[in-house]
């Protein structure tokens, strides 16, 4: 259950291995990963790195939050979507199976039991990033709460980043 590659943030991930290695097609958590929990917007940093991304994969939010501010992070991004996903159930990833490869996808997330777990139970490649501040919801902390117990009994240690394995 451990993560394929672990990184501080999105900025720092290696895209260009991971092009490759052949991923043609990225899913990102919204919350925590590209903006924090209380924002509704991207910022000019956030569409740089995406317009930028855009000309080598895929680009596709799989997030639990509702779909209004979702959609609006989506359509300033310029990329496709789903929303109240309930990760780490399967039933967004059934979907992203009838439509992309997933020897060609990864799915980079912030938090184990909703983004590591469910794309891992599915067979995507993973990359966990480090959240981006605690500000978070209820059902986030709950499932925080069972992610301490996950991480120390597989024994990952926050801060030790590393690379996918080719």
């Amino acid at each position: 259950m451990r993560p394929d590659a672990y990184y501080k943030n999105i900025y720092e991930i290696d895209y260009k291995e991971l092009k490759e290695i052949g991923i043609k097609n990225i899913f990102f958590d919204v919350d925590n990963t590209i903006i924090p929990y209380t924002l509704d917007k991207v910022s000019s940093r956030e569409i740089e790195l995406f317009n930028k991304l855009k000309k080598d994969f895929n680009l596709v939010i799989a997030s639990n939050s509702n779909s209004n501010r979702v959609n609006s992070i989506i359509n300033d991004l310029g990329i496709t979507g789903y929303t109240s996903c309930m990760k780490p159930t399967n039933k967004v990833y059934k979907k992203i199976i009838k439509e992309y490869n997933i020897e060609e996808s990864i799915f980079i997330g912030d938090q184990f039991m909703t983004d590591v777990l469910g794309a891992h139970k599915n067979g995507f490649k993973v990359i966990l990033v480090d959240r981006i501040n605690n500000i978070e919801p209820f059902t986030t902390k709950f499932w925080r709460f069972l992610e301490k117990r996950v991480v120390k009994k597989i024994k990952f240690e926050k801060g030790n980043y590393y690379k996918i394995k080719k």
